[in-house]
């Protein structure tokens, strides 16, 4: 019996490769036969670390799948052509409606996605959602299969490595407030949004600058938009890093003072962990999976009037009280993440559905 993972693009740093290349070595240490194929891998992976999903033969009826759905592929109309058992971890699909003002290409591939999802629900026998707003979107869409949640396994060992000192040199110890948001630039997390709260911040805090840490590679047009309306806003103390070096964001959390997020739509949110890991307070608004995440942690705004958040930001970064406060009760919530939970978790899940199935 062999237990493969599999996916369209297993790449170098994402949350979804990260997840899946984590599963892997656990699986590996469970005593399965295992291995990791995707339509596309990423050159910067070490060789054999996945294969071609055209290589993936002599499926046995015995054999587990485990199918990483998070985005629109020809794969998920295939799926069935395997016979044997079928798990579907889902990391969500952003609706399209977000991606048709700036990429028609994003908006098709999701909706093709979400397409895939629907087309899958009496297909897969046991579902693992990353987070509770996932499963409850599978229910909508007719799953009646066993659905758990099993979050991101996230290797917090990594977030240990040494970061890059030009970045903490440049932004530290002169007296401004950083604040930051990590995640890809896309109009799903609404970067507007947060410039829109510090925009207002400013205003009580003029030594303050905000750091946006994420790729805007494929949601160019986006991004001008983005870089027009800071223009418009005269506002210098914006900063976009583009695609960089993982020590390098290592840095801008070591540096920051405070994590903002305006995001309308996450399947899990992995910079809120990393945010928490960091001890960097979070504010962030109530929405999709963002209140799974943060757990009771952090801010959690159910209103998003850039005046509002940036009266909540001063608050937290003149308080020290409550940013401390803030601080400790996020300790609590990474203990849920850690390593070994979500690991027991993922086994036990594995196990209970071998043996049942």
């Amino acid at each position: 019996m062999r237990v493969i993972q599999i996916l369209t693009t297993l790449s170098f740093g994402d949350a979804v490769g990260n997840d899946t290349r984590a599963l892997k070595a656990v699986i590996e240490e469970m005593g399965f036969d295992t291995s990791i194929y995707a339509e596309n891998i990423d050159p910067r992976l070490p060789k054999n670390t996945a294969f071609h999903i055209d290589s993936l033969k002599n499926i046995s009826k015995d054999d587990v799948i485990i199918y990483h759905k998070s985005t629109g592929t020809d794969l998920s109309f295939k799926l069935d052509s395997y016979k044997c058992r079928k798990i579907m971890i889902y990391h969500n699909i952003t609706p399209p409606e977000f991606f048709k003002p700036y990429n028609t290409a994003s908006a098709s591939l999701t909706e093709y996605g979400l397409e895939g999802v629907r087309y899958l629900k009496d297909k897969i026998d046991y579902c693992l959602a990353v987070s509770s707003f996932n499963k409850s979107n599978l229910m909508d869409m007719g799953y009646e299969c066993p659905i758990d949640i099993r979050p991101i396994l996230i290797p917090f060992d990594d977030y240990r490595k040494k970061p890059d000192d030009k970045v903490i040199k440049k932004y530290s110890d002169d007296g401004y407030i950083n604040i930051i948001f990590v995640g890809r630039i896309a109009p799903n997390k609404k970067q507007e949004n947060v410039i829109r709260a510090f925009y207002q911040y400013k205003k009580i805090n003029p030594k303050s600058r905000l750091i946006f840490v994420g790729s805007y590679s494929g949601m160019e047009n986006y991004y001008e938009r983005l870089l027009k309306y800071t223009e418009v806003l005269g506002l210098d103390d914006v900063i976009f890093t583009g695609h960089i070096k993982f020590d390098e964001i290592l840095a801008y959390y070591k540096i920051a003072d405070l994590f903002l997020c305006m995001s309308e739509h996450e399947g899990f949110c992995v910079p809120l962990v990393e945010a928490m890991f960091f001890d960097v307070p979070i504010i962030a608004y109530d929405t999709s999976a963002i209140g799974d995440t943060l757990g009771g942690s952090g801010i959690l705004l159910d209103d998003n009037n850039p005046i509002f958040v940036s009266m909540i930001m001063h608050r937290l970064m003149s308080d020290e009280n409550l940013r401390k406060s803030i601080i400790e009760i996020q300790r609590k919530r990474l203990e849920d993440f850690q390593y070994n939970k979500i690991r027991d978790m993922f086994e036990k899940y594995l196990h209970n559905f071998i043996e049942n199935s």
